[in-house]
């Protein structure tokens, strides 16, 4: 006999779904701007200290992130044909119980589908021009030559995969200062900095050896090396970016949808937003974070009342930014709610 999911399950297995489906179109999106780079461009704009327009070299435009945007909206929809089949029994005025099928195209489904995506790929852009522009100011005034200091933001060519790999494309421009302390570390020679590089979660092991060998002998290492060591480094935390995005991303999607069906199932009948009670709902596990935990089973009344964080900040679902809810809210979160209706409503 087949188990009926719970809600809970069934929210974890749309996310099992679309994840991969996120991350892999946040990663082609990098891989096909890596793929287009003319180095010659960026290192003519960097002969001429010209940094915005090696920034512009990169092409990194909306554009670029169209698989990104079209991943978001497979989530938005698949959550929301997801949603309207759970939704309780409705009934119009004469009994008759009503169909509600999820519109994409309702005029509120598509203003969260034209902002949200958009605003999400601007941000990663402005983040990455930042990075960018502290990365080659860096190499710049290091006295780095044009072209190396191309090659670390862009990556280096691999003839055997036909791949652009390491560079700090992609990443965000607090990652790009932990590649930065890395370079910096494995090339002082200074046996406590390069300890400290060997604490590093995201670092590839498979130089440790390498990495050790030159702390013992109290010396720095070559140029090359730390070329590559930082590659794999800046690979490994690039794979970390496109899990965050996907986690984020797809929650944020599947939440929002979920409560855009319920509202167009609400359309149909003759009641209001007021005569419904949303609950936040966490994973219930270690990895909870303590702000969510603590929201647990909170109860607000209405579709448009906002959940309430212990630091103040107001969500209207898990994942919601549109309130101003700060990022250690948002990222990586798993939460969900559950939404029900008053069906009391004109029974004395």
């Amino acid at each position: 006999m087949l188990k009926r999911l719970t809600a809970r399950e069934k929210f974890e297995q749309l996310i099992a779904d679309f994840e991969p489906l996120l991350r892999n179109a946040f990663m082609e999106s990098i891989a096909d701007i890596k793929s287009r780079i003319q180095l010659k461009r960026i290192v003519e704009r960097l002969e001429r200290n010209d940094i915005a327009g090696a920034f512009d070299m990169l092409h990194m435009e909306p554009a670029a992130f169209r698989p990104l945007d079209k991943a978001i909206a497979q989530a938005f929809e698949g959550g929301g044909v997801s949603a309207v089949s759970s939704l309780p029994a409705l009934y119009d005025p004469t009994g008759h119980q009503l169909v509600v099928r999820f519109d994409v195209r309702n005029y509120r489904a598509e203003q969260w589908l034209s902002s949200h995506p958009s605003d999400l790929i601007t941000n990663i852009i402005e983040d990455q021009r930042r990075a960018v522009a502290k990365s080659l100011t860096a190499g710049m005034e290091a006295g780095n030559n044009p072209r190396s200091t191309a090659l670390e933001l862009v990556g280096r060519f691999n003839r055997i995969t036909g791949r652009r790999e390491g560079g700090i494309l992609g990443l965000t421009s607090i990652q790009a200062d932990y590649v930065a302390t890395a370079r910096h570390e494995l090339a002082s020679g200074d046996a406590a900095l390069m300890k400290n590089y060997l604490t590093r979660n995201r670092r590839d092991r498979r130089f440790d050896k390498t990495v050790t060998a030159a702390i013992r002998d109290e010396r720095s290492l070559a140029a090359d090396v730390i070329s590559r060591i930082a590659g794999r480094y800046e690979d490994s935390l690039l794979k970390l970016r496109g899990d965050t995005i996907s986690r984020t991303e797809t929650l944020t999607a599947l939440n929002a949808s979920n409560q855009e069906a319920f509202r167009q199932g609400l359309d149909k009948t003759d009641y209001t937003e007021q005569d419904v009670t949303r609950v936040w709902n966490t994973a219930h596990d270690e990895l909870v974070r303590h702000s969510h935990a603590a929201m647990d089973g909170q109860e607000v009344k209405g579709l448009n009342t906002p959940f309430t964080a212990p630091d103040g900040s107001q969500l209207l679902y898990p994942g919601d930014t549109s309130l101003g809810a700060p990022a250690s809210q948002i990222i990586n979160c798993r939460c969900m709610q559950f939404i029900r209706l008053n069906y009391a409503k004109g029974v004395d």
